[in-house]
């Protein structure tokens, strides 16, 4: 079969740089999709992307369809025969509408019942003939961000400029928002020329390289790195490559050109945070230390251009940047001036949420948080005096100028700010820690004091919206709310503490029904809470490659201390490979099925036992809770109920838990439950899929 290469490109106005990678990753799915689903060979796809274009090269393209045999299901057999062995009306309406006669029918068993089927011929339509259908793939794309443009009622990331779609040297015709497609693309905006014929789908990329964009991302990529080493080796600097940062440059440029300035001494007295945040946060440039790791006075930032006028180019950013760095100088000494009693008066007149309250409101419910949990954790006093005071000031640098130029900066000015009025550092660093972890990549906070403040605000932030009902849904979660929880999570997981989730959601949704926030009943938003955490926990679980029916079974009940779960999930999934495995699960599910039958847990009457089974359960049963009274680890603990098993197996050989003297029955059935009981602890095992 002779093939053809593909390709099609959207020129658009310049997008968002975080909109591109996902979006060319779309686009390409889309592509590779439709020519799956339309039975389309091809070879590969490579994937071209800057700030005007999504284009995809897709190589060796099938010129047609592979022949296909489809299968039609008709109707059952008794439906399709009648009892003389004659085709019903059924049939014959089946098959006319496959374009096929009852003679082509055979019949295929499904489910136990027997299906007419037949067996249909398709022949492969002609690649060409069906192109026209990326259309409606272009179409279909979805962003963050839509706008429209003109008079037109599409909605797109940005408009639609000119579109490339070609098979082979043919032209794939169709328009969209009044442009139509062709072989004409562009080249860089200021560099290369308006209007640049392409000959043929693989030429695209070497066609654009001569106009000065570098239509590969990651040869970009590749550029900047290589040309940022350079630079370092030139110079005997350091330049950190933060990889958001340098995704983002990279999705600002066509062509990219490493340059290098410098600003004054001076501003280096600035904290060094707030020098990076400037230069990375508002001006795209990276920084520069030394090789001992001093932030020195310079930058670096890529131009999207050639070398031509660099030096001109390097005054002109030092320029920009030497009038941030001046206001960032101001705001810096201007805060020396605020007192942090005065800020925490500034607090009690600004709203965090309308129905919320003021950010000094939620402060003092988070002290107050901060100190019950203390409380059951029995922290020692010094632990608790700065974790409390951390969280009665936690918030105080939201009214700095720092902050309110730079918001990436709260927590980090407050721990400097607080160093600076004479706080304790345990304190202070309590003030930074208690934001973390910040993001995806961010670890928990260090100290005890920042932890507890963390997760008590976190804890705040969550029950509040939740009994607003303000509940993250889909894709929708303004508030950020899946993240603070799973920050919550990871840091009682890695703090091992042994609270209850269960145990800080009631105290945090008590103090939020005292505050007379919620709008829900206590009951209601605790139950969606719980769900809400489990989801949470779940996800930890998956990413430490637990079998999804083992996570089901140890959050079959309480979720309990988190960092416990953790261990009784980590010792089910060692033991899933062990000799023996599926009857010890077995044997153990046996009690939870039958104790399943008991509502109300009563006491065991040993008095009524009338077999030696039932006895030796029974001892077995008080032997696991004496060795277990004081605590056991997760591993140990399974090994406990594993040694059940004979005792377990026996029992049900020779006793009839269900019998027909309701004492005897409401005894074992107690005995049952008391025993489920302790294997709950462990988890649900009968939800532990064996084989």
């Amino acid at each position: 079969m002779t093939k053809r290469n593909l390709l099609l490109e959207i020129g658009l106005e310049e997008m968002p740089a975080r909109f591109i990678t996902d979006s060319i990753d779309q686009l390409a799915s889309k592509v590779e999709n439709w020519l799956t689903n339309n039975n389309i060979g091809f070879e590969s796809i490579n994937l071209y992307s800057t700030p005007r274009r999504l284009a995809v090269l897709v190589m060796n393209v099938d010129e047609r369809q592979e022949d296909s045999v489809e299968e039609a299901k008709g109707p059952a057999r008794k439906i399709a025969l009648s009892e003389t062995g004659e085709w019903s009306k059924a049939a014959m309406g089946f098959t006319r509408g496959q374009g096929m006669t009852v003679e082509d029918i055979f019949f295929k068993e499904i489910n136990g019942v027997e299906y007419a089927h037949v067996s249909k011929f398709i022949k492969g339509q002609e690649t060409s003939a069906l192109l026209v259908e990326l259309q409606a793939i272009i179409t279909s794309m979805s962003f963050p961000k839509n706008m429209r443009w003109a008079d037109l009622d599409m909605r797109y990331v940005r408009p639609i400029k000119w579109l490339v779609a070609m098979f082979g040297s043919d032209v794939i015709p169709f328009e969209i928002a009044g442009v139509q497609t062709g072989k004409v693309t562009r080249g860089h905006r200021f560099l290369g020329e308006d209007e640049v014929t392409i000959s043929s789908p693989e030429e695209y990329e070497e066609t654009l390289l001569g106009q000065y964009v570098v239509a590969d991302a990651q040869k970009r990529k590749d550029a900047i790195l290589s040309q940022l080493e350079k630079i370092e080796e030139e110079n005997s600097w350091k330049i950190p490559v933060d990889e958001d940062l340098l995704e983002e440059v990279n999705n600002l440029v066509e062509y990219p050109t490493a340059l290098y300035g410098r600003f004054e001494e001076e501003f280096l007295e600035i904290p060094s945070e707030v020098l990076i945040t400037s230069m990375k946060e508002h001006q795209r440039y990276f920084p520069v230390k030394s090789a001992e790791g001093e932030l020195l006075p310079h930058f670096v930032t890529v131009r999207n251009g050639d070398h031509l006028h660099i030096e001109k180019v390097a005054r002109g950013n030092e320029k920009v940047l030497r009038a941030r760095l001046a206001d960032a100088a101001f705001f810096y000494k201007e805060d020396q001036k605020l007192q942090i009693d005065t800020a925490l008066d500034k607090l009690k007149n600004i709203v965090y949420h309308e129905e919320i309250g003021t950010i000094a409101e939620k402060a003092e419910r988070v002290r107050k948080l901060v100190n019950l949990v203390a409380d059951r954790l029995e922290f020692a006093p010094e632990v608790i005096k700065a974790a409390d005071r951390a969280a009665q000031i936690s918030k105080f640098d939201l009214v700095s100028q720092m902050v309110y130029e730079f918001p990436e900066l709260q927590g980090i000015m407050g721990e400097k700010y607080a160093l600076q009025k004479g706080e304790s550092p345990e304190v202070a660093v309590a003030i930074n820690e208690h934001y973390m972890p910040r993001n995806a990549e961010d670890s928990v906070p260090g100290s005890p004091a920042g932890a507890l403040v963390a997760i008590a605000d976190k804890l705040d932030t969550i029950i509040s919206f939740f009994a607003l009902g303000i509940i993250p849904s889909g894709s929708q979660d303004p508030y950020a709310l899946r993240r603070q929880t799973t920050g919550i999570v990871q840091t009682l997981n890695e703090k091992r503490w042994s609270i209850s989730v269960e145990n800080l959601v009631g105290l945090s949704l008590n103090l939020i029904s005292e505050s007379g926030i919620a709008k829900r009943s206590e009951e209601e938003v605790y139950h969606g809470l719980i769900q809400f955490f489990k989801l949470r926990v779940k996800h930890l679980l998956q990413e430490r490659a637990i079998r999804y029916d083992i996570i089901d079974a140890v959050l079959g009940g309480e979720i309990g201390t988190v960092s416990e779960l953790v261990q009784k999930a980590d010792a089910l999934q060692s033991a899933s490979s062990d000799e023996g495995f599926k009857e010890s699960m077995e044997a153990l599910s046996r009690v939870l099925n039958i104790a399943s039958k008991k509502e109300v847990l009563g006491d065991i009457n040993p008095e009524l036992f009338e077999n030696e089974h039932e006895k030796n359960l029974y001892d077995k049963y008080l032997e696991l809770g004496r060795k277990t009274e004081n605590g056991v680890d997760a591993s140990a603990y399974y090994q406990l109920l594993v040694s059940l098993k004979p005792e377990i197996n026996q029992y049900f050989d020779n006793t009839m838990v269900m019998s027909d003297h309701e004492d005897i029955r409401e005894n074992r059935l107690n005995q049952m439950a008391a025993l489920a009981v302790l294997i709950m602890k462990l988890a649900k095992v009968n939800d532990i899929l064996v084989k």
